[in-house]
């Protein structure tokens, strides 16, 4: 299932690079059933803080009608960065299964307790096409 779900991941960061943005996606799921997506936007709405899983935590919290997600799976192409990462935290969120690891700005470079006790994660679902999306995405750029 995890794959599954990643897969849609990909499918946002796509549509990321296809508007000019770097190409990292999410999902996030509950139930067994997507009800959020997001793509980064930083670019496109001039907001740093428009990230592919900030995107997605807005449209969840909506979607489950609170600010807690702690039945649902946050599925994003790269891990977190320490702002994705905290947001969540104050969501509660559930899971997170993230693709590429960042050995830049991830979270877990900085501090991995930014995330809840209870928030589970698993990393490197689909790690190769993930990987692969954002360092052409730069390569191309250069």
């Amino acid at each position: 299932m995890d794959e599954l779900f990643m897969k849609e991941a990909l499918r946002e960061a796509e549509e990321a690079r296809s508007e000019g943005e770097v190409p990292i996606g999410a999902v996030i799921t509950c139930g067994g059933r997507i009800i959020a997506r997001g793509h980064n936007m930083t670019e496109r709405l001039h907001d740093p803080s428009a990230h592919a899983e900030m995107i997605a935590l807005t449209a969840a919290t909506e979607a489950v009608g609170g600010k807690y997600l702690s039945d649902c799976t946050l599925y994003v192409t790269v891990e977190p960065c320490p702002m994705c990462a905290a947001a969540h935290c104050w969501a509660q969120t559930g899971r997170i299964v993230y693709g590429a690891s960042d050995p830049k700005r991830g979270f877990s470079l900085y501090s991995p307790s930014l995330l809840h006790p209870r928030t589970e994660i698993k990393a490197g679902v689909l790690e190769d096409a993930c990987s692969r999306l954002v360092t052409e995405f730069f390569r191309d750029k250069r």
